[in-house]
């Protein structure tokens, strides 16, 4: 047993070693010559040295690096790596979100709430309306009720803040106005998706769903996030206290990350995603005076820990399943492009921000990222969807993942205000964007 534990260590600490070199190559790449994120870079590194690319070549006296496990071998479900690297990739977005938290702005969190909610609902209906009747037009079923349309629906609905929250804060603009109301936003969407998924694997378990039980969940999770929220914002600057009197080092910080898994660990078993947890701890702690501190502190973590859960991101990303419903998955990309555009754009425009600031937050919320990822996989092993629809789900996903920070980082470098002239609060300043960044 010890020896295969150990074998199992050092399999993990050859697969981090080559995520992060091949990370950074990519990264600067991407950075230096094609002049895109780094973070697609990254993302297209997964794809390469993935489980269903070169990662399953046998290297001569040792296997494959990134071998797919057999349990998903044999039931061609789950999560094709290892149960040690997906566990690293998601403490890595637990940083990445906290990360966001921390570097945003809590009194422009609070202002810019509720046009949140209004994006968060609009990005929400329109996808879902969009992916279910594409479904049905295209004859996979023949009901709008059928749960693969529904599923369909719940998928494109799926909104990833870490993509965003990446870009964004790349370009210093985490905590300008539109930058707060689309990591907000996808909150509020992530906890949207969760009921819409929890409906549809009710009505594919037993044909029906009970409306209260619906409206339980539902008010658990949203209650859970409040509370969390609230509770974390009453409590940051005594806990601040407190950390700072530590004299051991690296005490605030190691408290603070501990507080961010704590949050996530706890959103988890409420039902939501666990970066929304890791984000609202990182939110409470960015109106303290351990802000400045642990932004500092937490980069060398982040930079070491992030790029690997992108690269796994990539990872997870089967190009092979994608060839039989090719047509169908353009249309679906196309459809998943304009109904998180005008879905979130529209009501950006009716809560106060002009046609550029409506551009940034519709193009911010474009990416499906890790959550349709999750989505796809639970419809997959529940056998709500086939391999088909899956590949579909899948190719959806990459196109709005990679086109989102192309979009995205020029709309955000023109240094004009996002919000109408005559709306915006006196003394809210004209974001310029930062050099430089988290890469």
């Amino acid at each position: 047993m010890e020896n295969g534990i150990a074998e199992k260590v050092v399999h993990l600490a050859f697969q981090l070693a080559v995520m992060l070199i091949v990370a950074k190559v990519a990264g600067e790449i991407c950075l230096r010559y094609l002049k895109v994120p780094p973070v697609l870079g990254e993302l297209s590194a997964g794809i390469l040295i993935g489980p269903f690319a070169l990662g399953a070549l046998p290297i001569p006296g040792y296997g494959g690096l990134f071998p797919i496990p057999h349990e998903f071998t044999e039931a061609g479900q789950g999560i094709p790596l290892s149960v040690e690297l997906y566990a690293f990739g998601q403490v890595a977005s637990i940083v990445l979100l906290f990360t966001a938290g921390l570097e945003t702005d809590l009194r422009q969190f609070m202002r810019f709430a509720g046009p949140a909610t209004v994006v968060a609902v609009g990005g929400v209906v329109f996808p879902f309306v969009l992916g279910v009747g594409a479904t049905v037009l295209f004859g996979y079923v023949t009901a709008w009720t059928a749960p693969e349309a529904l599923f369909m629906g719940a998928i494109m609905t799926a909104t990833s803040v870490g993509i965003t929250a990446r870009v964004l804060g790349d370009l210093g603009r985490l905590d300008s106005p539109e930058g707060v109301t689309v990591v907000a936003a996808a909150v509020v969407d992530d906890v949207l998706g969760i009921m819409l998924l929890t409906i549809v694997v009710g009505i594919t378990a037993s044909g029906v769903v009970s409306l209260g039980g619906i409206a339980l969940i539902g008010a658990k999770a949203i209650g859970f996030w409040v509370a969390l929220t609230g509770l974390g914002v009453l409590l940051a600057r005594p806990l601040s206290s407190f950390m700072v009197g530590f004299r051991v080092a690296g005490a605030e910080i190691a408290l603070a990350l501990a507080l961010a898994l704590l949050g996530a660990a706890l959103a988890e078993s409420f039902g939501l995603a666990m970066i929304i947890g890791a984000y609202s701890v990182g939110l409470a702690f960015s109106n303290t005076r351990l802000k400045r501190q642990l932004e500092e502190q937490v980069m060398s973590v982040y930079h070491f820990l992030v790029p690997v859960f992108f690269v796994a991101m990539g990872m997870l990303v089967d190009i092979r399943v994608m060839g039989g419903a090719l047509l169908f998955g353009l249309v679906v990309s196309a459809l998943a492009i304009l109904s998180k555009v005008v879905g979130c754009g529209l009501p950006a425009l009716a809560t106060g921000f002009n046609k550029l600031g409506a551009a940034r937050i519709g193009i911010g919320m474009l990416p499906r990222g890790e959550v349709a990822l999750i989505v796809a996989g639970i419809g997959l092993s529940r056998g709500v969807v086939e391999q088909e629809l899956f590949g579909v789900s899948i190719l959806m996903t990459v196109v709005t993942t990679l086109l989102a920070p192309i979009f995205l980082v020029p709309l955000f470098r023109h240094t004009a205000s996002g919000r109408r002239h005559s709306e915006r609060a006196e003394g809210e300043p004209v974001v310029q964007s930062a050099p430089g960044g988290h890469d």
